[in-house]
């Protein structure tokens, strides 16, 4: 099939597609005009990159990834031994940055909730580097 009907078939836009084809995660045939042609194969990859990358995985991990990862229903399992390690510290990675961004979060809640109740009458502060009229 040619570049427009793996778009209608995956969803995925035809930068995304020459992106994953970059990051190496996808190889197309090529007519000997140069246009694309993708096989039946290429549209369940394209699904398994955007579980991946719907997963938190860098697209350079999932290079690494996709050759030792199958299909089980609706379900991918890995099939090389040494990806589990691999992936549970992906997992850890992932929830590091969870952590880092409740905490973050939890700073701007109290910022938020030091501020005075809307319409009290406070002056306002000018903006930096803003200068006041007299």
């Amino acid at each position: 099939m040619r570049m427009k009907e793996m778009v209608r078939r995956t969803g995925v836009h035809e930068r995304l597609l020459r992106y994953y084809e970059q990051q190496g995660l996808l190889t197309p045939g090529r007519l000997p005009s140069g246009y694309r042609v993708y096989g039946e194969s290429d549209v369940e990859t394209v699904r398994r990159i955007r579980t991946l990358l719907a997963a938190g995985l860098p697209t350079a991990l999932i290079s690494q990834v996709l050759p030792c990862i199958r299909a089980d229903d609706e379900r991918l399992m890995p099939t090389c031994p040494d990806l589990l390690a691999q992936l549970r510290r992906e997992g850890e990675r992932i929830t590091r940055a969870i952590e880092d961004l409740q905490a973050s979060h939890a700073i701007l809640d109290s910022i938020i909730a030091a501020a005075p109740p809307e319409g009290a009458g406070t002056p306002t502060s000018p903006q930096p580097g803003v200068a006041e009229a007299s």
